[in-house]
């Protein structure tokens, strides 16, 4: 096959523990492609010391496909600095970063390059679907706000889009309005966040593609989002590189530091909240530590507080009160929980002592 000198569309896949989904991965970056699409695009693949089979099915793969490259690094540096790798080596005029344990729907890649083509964006925007291990699709709460972007904007026209995912891999990134940006990924987990919200700040072109263009993986063993684990503290390091950049390219931009001074506590209020990611003994800690986050980085002109619980949440991150969202949150989680189904059973026999067993089960299973 024979590619252009400069694709229009190079995806970077960091690549590491993912033996079992990797060729669903790649596959369907080439699902739909033409071969003028598939001349446009090439896939770098950075193989980050995977311990598993992923260098071995790489290598099988890249094989088949010379619109395939594979870097194989040399240690485990993590998803951010795996990126950078990646965005080393690609040739491309755009860059996509995809996770290599997620997948795109057929078409996404040449819906991409048509809007590419058609409005040579800084950032292109996409929408996703959230996709369950039982196989449930969920839309993101932020998928509404994609909505009725017609060719280029600013974040100042369309600031609505500031509150979109805060992901790499739902954005594809013009490769020279990044280089002088100077904007990288840093190491350790959330890396997303002082990546994300700075290129739609500082770019003078957002176009948005309303299609779901990606498919995000829930519940995966090893991902961060389902891993309790004190690495979770990470995510303050990555907004303090957030609001440093922020203040130092954009100090005058108050409404900016409101809305994402807002965005902040939210999503930190979602990690400690939230039992898959945050051990109930470093609860307290991370607690205390949002509150801190709160008083250092407050808007002296106020911010746009969330109402309902949402709302009370940041009252009490205000007054450093765990004790009273601990309270909350307790009460909160018993008001939320199903019960069980009543069992129609017979009175006696090997149903009715299953019957017996079934509400431990169902308790158990929670």
């Amino acid at each position: 096959m024979v590619t252009n000198p400069q694709p229009l569309l190079s995806v970077a896949v960091p690549v590491y523990g993912v033996e079992a989904q990797l060729y669903q991965c790649l596959d369907s970056l080439f699902d739909g492609l033409n071969e003028a699409d598939a001349a446009d695009m090439e896939v770098v693949a950075v193989n980050d010391a995977s311990p598993d089979r992923c260098g071995e099915l790489l290598h099988a793969y890249t094989a088949q496909r010379p619109a395939v490259r594979t870097i194989t690094l040399s240690r485990n540096v993590g998803l951010g600095l795996a990126r950078n790798a990646g965005l080393d080596a690609v040739t491309g005029r755009h860059v996509w970063f995809v996770d290599s344990d997620d997948w795109l729907p057929t078409g996404s890649v040449p819906a991409v390059l048509g809007r590419l083509r058609a409005d040579r964006p800084d950032v292109l925007l996409f929408d996703h679907l959230r996709v369950h291990h039982d196989g449930r699709e969920e839309m993101d709460a932020s998928s509404h706000l994609l909505r009725g972007v017609n060719g280029c904007v600013r974040l100042d026209e369309r600031p609505e889009l500031l509150r979109v995912q805060h992901t790499a891999w739902n954005k594809v990134v013009s490769r020279t309005f990044l280089t002088e940006l100077g904007i990288r990924f840093y190491p350790g987990w959330y890396e997303d966040i002082p990546f994300s919200h700075p290129l739609l700040i500082a770019a003078e072109r957002i176009a948005v593609l309303d299609r779901i263009c990606y498919h995000y993986r829930q519940g995966r063993p090893g991902a961060i989002t389902t891993t309790p684990s004190e690495r979770h503290f990470d995510a303050f390091d990555q907004y303090d590189r957030l609001f440093d950049w922020l203040l130092s390219a954009r100090p005058q931009e108050t409404k900016l530091h409101a809305d994402l001074f807002e965005r902040m506590i939210s999503h930190l209020l979602v990690v400690v909240g939230n039992n898959h990611r945050m051990p109930a003994k470093l609860r307290r800690s991370f607690f205390h530590r949002v509150s801190a986050h709160y008083q250092r980085y407050r808007p002296t002109d106020g911010y746009p507080r969330p109402g309902g619980i949402g709302g009370l949440k940041h009252r009490l991150i205000a007054s450093n009160s765990y004790l009273a969202y601990k309270a909350l949150r307790h009460v909160h989680r018993l008001a939320t929980r199903r019960p069980p189904a009543p069992a129609r059973v017979p009175a006696t026999g090997p149903v009715a002592e299953s019957a017996e067993r079934q509400p431990q089960m169902m308790a158990a299973r929670r």
